[in-house]
């Protein structure tokens, strides 16, 4: 089998290198290296079933020979890096999909689109639900990220229906551990960042907002499983332990086990207030569900940034 995975550098990514190469696939990682990293990679380019194509997604992409799978994973993913690249990620999301969809189509290929819970925006519903159509502010400055990602779901439905490529939709919520950017905005490496080096830890608003956090594995394994189904709507992959951002602060707080200050912040514009799959289908579908605990995740991923700051 030869899968091809863009965005194979960066955070989830380089993890479905690993997965897929461990499956006995010949996988060709295709970057751009805007925000992933071939420090993610460095370890799997021993392996003779492994290339990297340093390559911007949003132009044409030809690969030689036949394709089994194409894993569209490329898009900076973080708010500091959208914001940052507006354009980029406008583009990958609509040409970069486009592209991928062209060369799963040529080569008879499946393919799956990594899509996220930033399509639902700050919900009216709760928790969400794949049949959920979102609350997004599409001129608002997260509106980058949302609608390349909407845009991207709808063009790969329209592949679907119009070309029949073998397409899925994987909604991912916020997922976390090892080979995280410490500087990537999210809220797992900001906290644990500041926590190790004794700084006061950044609350936006006064921390009542929520999200569910999915470490990386469980995810990856949901992947797997979705690309070998036969179902072509969005599906839901996170853990659905919801827990507050003040709360989740405390407890990488404790983990540290530094006595640090909490400071508090204005909310971003758009922030979703709360966040917390659905994860029937998933479950229903799959198989699936997250097996690793928050304790163990986030004991893994602090292990992890200890070696970095």
């Amino acid at each position: 089998m030869r899968t091809v995975i863009t965005g194979g550098a960066g955070f989830v990514g380089s993890h479905l290198c690993e997965r897929f190469l461990a499956e006995g696939h010949e996988v060709i990682c295709v970057d751009n290296l805007i925000t992933g990293s071939t420090a993610n990679i460095e370890p799997l380019r021993a392996n003779k079933c492994f290339s990297f194509l340093q390559h911007d997604i949003s132009k044409p992409l030809e690969i030689d020979g036949p394709v089994d799978n194409v894993l569209h994973f490329a898009s900076p993913a973080s708010p500091v890096d959208y914001l940052q690249h507006p354009i980029q990620t406008l583009k990958v999301g609509s040409l970069g999909t486009h592209n991928t969809l062209g060369l799963a189509k040529l080569k008879s290929s499946r393919f799956l689109l990594a899509s996220t819970s930033e399509v639902y925006g700050d919900p009216n519903v709760h928790p969400q639900r794949e049949d959920y159509w979102g609350n997004v502010n599409p001129i608002g400055v997260r509106g980058c990220y949302d609608e390349a990602k909407r845009f991207a779901e709808a063009i790969t439905m329209a592949y679907y229906r119009y070309h029949g490529v073998k397409s899925h939709i994987v909604r991912i919520f916020n997922t976390y551990g090892p080979k995280m950017r410490l500087n990537d905005g999210r809220v797992v490496p900001n906290l644990m960042a500041q926590a190790l080096r004794g700084e006061a830890m950044t609350i936006y608003g006064d921390g009542s907002q929520t999200r569910s956090f999915c470490f990386v594995s469980d995810l990856v394994e949901g992947i797997y499983r979705l690309l070998q189904a036969d179902f072509h709507e969005p599906v839901n992959l996170g853990n659905p332990n919801e827990v507050s951002i003040l709360d989740f602060a405390r407890e990488i707080q404790k983990l540290a086990d530094r006595p640090v200050k909490f400071e508090f912040q204005p909310l971003p514009q758009d922030d979703p207030k709360v966040r917390r799959p659905d994860i029937t289908r998933a479950r229903t579908l799959l198989g699936w569900e997250p097996k690793i605990d928050r304790v163990e995740g986030m004991r893994r991923t602090m292990e992890y940034f200890r070696t970095k700051v």
